[in-house]
C-alpha cells in the first residue's frame, strides 16, 4: 500500500549513503533523492513490496501559524477545536552511559514524525541516568543533543522528570533503576520504599512516608527532586517555552500520582485484580498511628484492614472491599482518607517545588493520573482504592485531585483514553469509558486542563476513533493535547502508520473525522512499507540504512 504526505519542501537533500539504527531496532533500508519540484519518500518491506497498492495518506500541512501547545480554554463547545498530538519516544532513548541511543536513526524517525502532523515528542529524563554519578552531579548531554535535534526539525518537546525506576511496568522494554548511590541507601535502610503487609519491598520509587525527612544523605526525597528539576531549567533555560513547552513532574511508579499497588513484576500481580494498600514501611505506620491517636482511635494506627485481601484476589474475596464491606464503614472511611491524603500531600509537596522552578519560563507543567478502570463498576472499586484513589459509589476521589493540580496550574494528564468498554473481560467489571467521563467531569469543576494517553501500545482505528470521542468535550472538560505511546518499529508499519496520520489530522480538526486525500504528486509521497524507507530518481539515490 502507498501513503502519500504532502509537504512543500522536500525532507532532505543528502548526497551519500550513512548506516542508522532506528531507536527499538527497525530493520530497514531509508533511500531518499531530491527530485524538482517533488519528492517521495517510500518504505516498503522486502516481504511485502510487490504486494502492497498505492494509497495516499495525508495532505500536507500549508504553512500556518501554529497555535500554542495547551491553548485549549476550559469553554466546552469545541467542535472545531485543535488538538495537537505528541508521540512519545522509546524508554531508551538514552544509553546506560547518559547519550542519546542511535542519533542518526532518531533524526530519521523525527523526521517521519514531523511529516506526520504531530507537534511533537515526549521523553523521560531518567533520575537513574541523569544523577548517576552522585548526588548533585548531573549528566544532560544527551537530552542537550535530542532537544537540538527537535529543534532542528521544528518539533515540540514534552520532558517527563522520571523520578520512578524503569521496569516491572506495563510496557516497560528495559530496565533503569534508581541512581546507584541512591539504592546503597536504600540497601542500608530498606524502609526508604513502599512495603506490602507481608513485607515485600517495591524498589520502583522512594516511599512518600519520608518525604520531608533527610534521608537520602542529607537532603530530603523533595529536596532532591527539588534540586533535580532545577538542574533542568538552568541547563535548557533558553529552550523552555519555545523548544520545551511542557514538564511532566513525576509523582510516583511510572510517574503517575499513585501507589505501586499492582506490580507486574514477577507475577506479583495480574490484570484484573484488586492489588494491595502500600502502607507498611515505618514512616507510613509512624503516620498512620498518629492519624489514628489524632482519631482518638489507637488501635486503628497499627497498620491497614486486616481483611482486604491479597494481590490477586477480586473484591467479593474480601472482607474489606465486597459489597457491604467494611470500606464503607467508619473505621474504612478513616483508613482511606488518611491513605489516599497522604498521597495528595505528596502531589501537593513536589507540584509546588516544580511551580516555584518553572513559573515564568513558558513551559506547561502537568501530572500523571493512573486510569485504573477495572472494578469501577464495583461499589467500592477496590483497585482504585489500593492505589491511593478514594473513589466509591459514594464519593468522588478525582476532583481533590483535579483541585490539588488546578492550584499549582498544573494540566491533569490522563491514561486509557483509548480503551471502550465493550473490550473489557466481563471478570474485570470495569468501564474505562465511564473513569474517563468522571475525570473529563472533575477537571471541568475545578478548571483545570485535561490531557490525554493511551495506556497499551494500539494502533488500530477503533483505538484512534474512542480517542477522538474523548478528545471533544461532549462529557466534561475537553482534551488539550495528546501523547500517543508510543514510537516503535510497528508504528512504521503501513497500515499502522496511515492510522497515525489520519488520527493526526482529525486532532488537529478538533476530533471530526476527515478524510484524506488520495494522492497529490506535486507534493512529497510517503510509502510506509514494513522494513525499508525509500525515495527513488532516476539519477541518484541516497540511501540511510537502518539496522
Amino acid at each position: 500500500m502507498t501513503l502519500t504526505l504532502q509537504s512543500s519542501t522536500s525532507f532532505i537533500n543528502l548526497k551519500e549513503t550513512i548506516s542508522v539504527k532506528t531507536p527499538n531496532e527497525f530493520l530497514g533500508m531509508v533511500s531518499i533523492v531530491q527530485t524538482k519540484p517533488s519528492c517521495r519518500l517510500v518504505v516498503k518491506s522486502s516481504m511485502q513490496e510487490d504486494q502492497l497498492s498505492h494509497e495516499s495518506i495525508m495532505e500536507g500541512r500549508k504553512s500556518e501559524k501554529r497555535e500554542k501547545l495547551h491553548g485549549l480554554t476550559t469553554t466546552h463547545s469545541n467542535s472545531s477545536t485543535r488538538v495537537p498530538v505528541f508521540v512519545m519516544l522509546p524508554l531508551d532513548t538514552m544509553t546506560k552511559g547518559g547519550k542519546l541511543n542511535k542519533p542518526r536513526a532518531m533524526s530519521v524517525s523525527l523526521m517521519a514524525l514531523k511529516s506526520s502532523g504531530a507537534e511533537g515528542v515526549m521523553v523521560d529524563a531518567w533520575w537513574g541516568l541523569v544523577e548517576k554519578d552522585g548526588p548533585l552531579k548531573y549528566n544532560w548531554e544527551g537530552y542537550a543533543q535530542l532537544v537540538k535535534m527537535c529543534q532542528e526539525h521544528g518539533l515540540k518537546l514534552q520532558v517527563v522528570m522520571s523520578f520512578h525506576q524503569c521496569g516491572g511496568n506495563v510496557g516497560d522494554s528495559c530496565s533503569i533503576p534508581l541512581p546507584p548511590w541512591v539504592l546503597e541507601e536504600i540497601s542500608k535502610n530498606p524502609d526508604l520504599v513502599y512495603t506490602d503487609r507481608s513485607g515485600r519491598r517495591n524498589p520502583e520509587y522512594i516511599t512518600l512516608g519520608c518525604d520531608q525527612l533527610p534521608v537520602l544523605r542529607g537532603r530530603t526525597p523533595i529536596q532532591v527532586y527539588t534540586d533535580y528539576m532545577r538542574s533542568f531549567r538552568e541547563r535548557f533555560s533558553d529552550y523552555l517555552g519555545n523548544v520545551i513547552v511542557e514538564i511532566q513532574v513525576g509523582l510516583g511508579p511510572c510517574g503517575e500520582l499513585r501507589y505501586p499497588s499492582y506490580p507486574e513484576s514477577s507475577g506479583t500481580w495480574r490484570l484484573p485484580r484488586i492489588g494491595e494498600f502500600q502502607c507498611y514501611d515505618m514512616y507510613m505506620i509512624a503516620s498512620l498511628a498518629a492519624a489514628a491517636k489524632a482519631a482518638g482511635k489507637d488501635g486503628w494506627g497499627q497498620g491497614g484492614p486486616h481483611d482486604s485481601g491479597q494481590y490477586n484476589q477480586f473484591p467479593e474475596d474480601t472482607g474489606f472491599f465486597q459489597r457491604d464491606g467494611a470500606w464503607n464503614g467508619e473505621y474504612g472511611q478513616f483508613f482511606l482518607e488518611w491513605y489516599s491524603g497522604k498521597l495528595l500531600e505528596h502531589g501537593d509537596r513536589i507540584l509546588a517545588a516544580g511551580e516555584s522552578i518553572y513559573q515564568g519560563t513558558g513551559a506547561k507543567l502537568s501530572g500523571k493520573v493512573a486510569g485504573i478502570h477495572w472494578h469501577y463498576n464495583t461499589r467500592s472499586h477496590a483497585a482504585e482504592l489500593t492505589a491511593g484513589y478514594y473513589n466509591t459509589r459514594h464519593r468522588d476521589g478525582y476532583l481533590p485531585i483535579a483541585r490539588m493540580l488546578a492550584k499549582h496550574h498544573v494540566v491533569l494528564n490522563f491514561t486509557c483514553m483509548e480503551m471502550r468498554d465493550c473490550e473489557q473481560p466481563q471478570s474485570a467489571n470495569g468501564s474505562p469509558e465511564g473513569l474517563v467521563r468522571q475525570v473529563k467531569n472533575a477537571t471541568r469543576i475545578a478548571e483545570v486542563e485535561l490531557a490525554g494517553e493511551n495506556a497499551l501500545e494500539r494502533y488500530d482505528e477503533e483505538a484512534y476513533s474512542q480517542v477522538l470521542a474523548t478528545s471533544r468535550s461532549d462529557s466534561g472538560n475537553a482534551l488539550s493535547a495528546f501523547t500517543f505511546l508510543r514510537m516503535n518499529k510497528r508504528l512504521f508499519e503501513p497500515q499502522n502508520w496511515r492510522n497515525l496520520v489520519q488520527f493526526v489530522k482529525n486532532m488537529l480538526e478538533g476530533g471530526r473525522n476527515v478524510e484524506l486525500p488520495e494522492r497529490d504528486s506535486s507534493m512529497i509521497d510517503l510509502y510506509i512499507h514494513v522494513g525499508f524507507i525509500k525515495k527513488s530518481h532516476s539519477k541518484e539515490t541516497k540511501e540511510v540504512t537502518l539496522v
